[in-house]
């Protein structure tokens, strides 16, 4: 069970036009977006990923709007643990959680939930978050992610597991996020 207190979120280089034209992409932005909202309500520490943006464009602007008081780090390599700054950043936060979200399942997200894992972080991919360019990459990584220890989640799910109760303050804000 994921625990509020330790639990940041990575969103991964949702960007340009590649995060347009992934697998089901307005869904997967659509959730990617509420995600971002109610982590923010539950005050999750948010590390933010931009691969090669002046290459693939920068973070969308339906999310950008969620993402204030937040800065993009810059990465060129899949494995966002094999860049210092961000190594820096996900320590900083002071999390040993992590929920992952963003593109491409297959190649960053996959890469860096599992350099999370190998860093001693308990890492959970929010599989209603992540998208390839096809179907059968996104079930192949999350195949592959899951038989190597790292967990899957969804939206809703990991919203009422951090929250625990429905007593909760928050809890009527993520209703209407996710209603």
């Amino acid at each position: 069970m994921l625990e509020r207190e330790k639990t940041g979120l990575i969103l991964i280089d949702v960007q340009g036009k590649l995060a347009q034209i992934v697998h089901e992409s307005e869904a997967m932005l659509k959730n990617i977006e509420i995600l971002i909202q109610g982590c923010k309500i539950l005050n999750i520490p948010i590390v933010w990923l931009e691969q090669n943006p002046a290459g693939l464009g920068r973070t969308l602007p339906q999310l950008l709007e969620h993402l204030s008081g937040h800065h993009p780090l810059e990465k060129y390599t899949f494995n966002a643990c094999d860049t210092p700054s961000i190594v820096e950043a996900i320590t900083a936060s002071g999390v040993t959680e992590w929920l992952v979200c963003g593109i491409e399942t297959h190649i960053c997200v996959y890469q860096t939930a599992l350099g999370l894992l190998s860093r001693g972080y308990k890492v959970e991919v929010v599989a209603d978050c992540v998208s390839s360019r096809t179907e059968a990459n996104i079930k192949l990584a999350l195949k592959k992610l899951r038989d190597n220890g790292v967990g899957l989640t969804s939206l809703e799910m990991c919203f009422f597991e951090m929250l625990k109760d429905a007593r909760q303050e928050e809890f009527k804000k993520l209703l209407t996020l996710i209603k």
